[in-house]
């Protein structure tokens, strides 16, 4: 297994949510085509000869049933639910019986100063936990650099905190941060923030992207732990990485 394997599976893990008959003046469709924009789901719409079930919407992924709900819990949705901490993913705790499903977000041709800017979600979060183990991959030394004084205050937090990157330069000073020079491809391809909680499933949290041209990420964040805890057990086991899920 590899960061990529990981990746991969969960862009395979796309779901398709189908409203089943909206009228002809009915915007939900595009509404919510435009509110999972961003989300790992395909918003389709589907009209039956009878007419029924009206009202419906159905989550699926590939021929399994996920969940359904009423159309009008989706308008409430979108008008009441708000993007989680800092605006990374969707803030599911109104309506889990919904997004429950949804907790990967993917992405494609972030830049770095996207990329920039998700990272400093999660590590905020593992700072107002202040507890658990934080693991990040910043691809090379050069780029842990620009960030060190960020990764300083972290370690100054009860935190156990990782970072891994290809030495391209002498590595910083971080005292308190365990530093993992490695020399693979996964490595130098890779960017990663991973929180593993402090041990509770509802703080864990990850941005996993691969850059796959120069300079563009292709990736996701998510909040589901089994994928928080999947790449944190790739780390321990093919880096060392220490911290419990």
């Amino acid at each position: 297994m590899s960061l990529g394997d990981v990746i991969t599976d969960v862009e395979n893990r796309r779901k398709t949510l189908t409203v089943f008959n909206p009228g002809p003046d009915d915007t939900l469709y595009r509404d919510l085509e435009e509110y999972f924009d961003t989300q790992n789901v395909e918003v389709r719409s589907e009209t039956t000869e009878s007419g029924r079930p009206e009202g419906i919407a159905v989550l699926s992924q590939g021929d399994a049933y996920l969940t359904s709900t009423s159309t009008d819990v989706l308008r409430d949705l979108m008008d009441e639910t708000h993007p989680g901490d800092g605006g990374l993913g969707i803030d599911d705790a109104a309506h889990a019986d919904v997004l429950r499903f949804l907790e990967e977000t993917t992405f494609a041709s972030y830049s770095p100063e996207q990329m920039l800017a998700a990272s400093r979600e999660i590590e905020d979060r593992a700072w107002r936990v202040g507890a658990g183990c934080l693991h990040a991959g910043f691809q090379n030394v050069s780029t842990l650099d620009g960030t060190a004084n960020v990764y300083r205050d972290l370690a100054e937090r009860p935190l156990d905190v990782h970072a891994y990157a290809t030495p391209d330069r002498r590595p910083p000073t971080l005292p308190g941060v365990t530093v993992y020079l490695e020399k693979t491809e996964e490595i130098e391809r890779s960017w990663f923030v991973v929180f593993d909680g402090a041990g509770e499933d509802e703080q864990k949290c990850a941005l996993l992207a691969e850059e796959r041209e120069e300079g563009a990420f292709y990736g996701f964040w998510t909040y589901d732990p089994a994928v928080v805890d999947r790449i944190l057990d790739h780390l321990t086991t093919r880096y060392g990485g220490g911290g419990s899920s």
